[in-house]
């Protein structure tokens, strides 16, 4: 549960810290944050596994690259059920990037 609970606070701070850096993209204030991040491992549980099933032949074409594609349209779906608010695709694709890095980034550190 613990493990649960500092990944979602670290997903939430890479959605805010996005927010800060990119402008395309939105979220009015961290209780959003906070339920976007949720709403965003929720998405990436269960829909993106079956979404990257579905394009696998597409994705062995590009080599990989339209997972990029597939993280931005997951970001999208987060978008359209929270008070995330996303410009344009080009926002989601470097929005969802920037936030797996933060993540990533935020995990080693804390080690979570």
């Amino acid at each position: 549960m613990a493990g649960f609970l500092a990944r979602l606070l670290i997903n939430a701070v890479a959605i805010y810290l996005t927010t800060r850096i990119l402008p395309g993209i939105r979220v009015p204030d961290i209780p959003s944050a906070l339920v976007a991040a949720l709403v965003l491992g929720l998405v990436n549980a269960f829909i993106r596994p079956v979404v990257l099933l579905l394009t696998l032949p597409l994705n062995i074409l590009t080599l990989g690259l339209f997972t990029l594609v597939v993280n931005a349209l997951m970001l999208y779906l987060v978008a359209a059920v929270t008070n995330l608010q996303i410009a344009n695709f080009l926002s989601a694709l470097v929005g969802a990037l920037l936030i797996a890095v933060i993540s990533t980034l935020l995990s080693h550190l804390f080690r979570a």
